[in-house]
């Protein structure tokens, strides 16, 4: 992703070959904010947002292994941590926004609902019984 890919005013990104910018949920965006702060402390013309010790002298992107590792420190992998979030998405937002906002099939965004119950729907059952 390039710095021209984020609109600030937003708060969306423009991600691949998606056909619209992508809305990017808040602790996403801060998350993206943080990133572009600390990039902005390094004097570079590299128009990627994520930049590198190896990547700042030129316009490369960072390297896929680079960006495979980057969370390593952290104990978590990245299919972790974006299904982490799509739980929490999927289960506060619509579902069909998600999965395009993701680039799924709609169907997909519905795994992610199972085992959810909530819970102010079965107070209604319990009266209606």
């Amino acid at each position: 992703m390039q710095l021209d890919d984020v609109d600030r005013l937003a708060q969306t990104v423009r991600l691949g070959k998606r056909p619209h910018p992508v809305p990017l949920d808040p602790a996403s965006w801060t998350v993206l904010q943080r990133s572009l702060a600390h990039r902005e402390a390094w004097p570079t013309d590299n128009p990627h947002v994520m930049v590198t010790k190896g990547t700042k002298a030129g316009r490369s992107p960072a390297s896929i292994a680079y960006l495979s590792h980057v969370l390593d420190d952290c104990g978590y992998p990245p299919r972790m941590i974006r299904s982490t979030r799509l739980v929490d998405l999927v289960n506060t937002m619509d579902p069909k926004l998600v999965a395009a906002a993701f680039g799924m099939d709609p169907q997909a965004a519905l795994i992610y609902l199972a085992d959810n119950i909530d819970p102010s729907r079965l107070h209604d059952q319990q009266e209606r019984s």
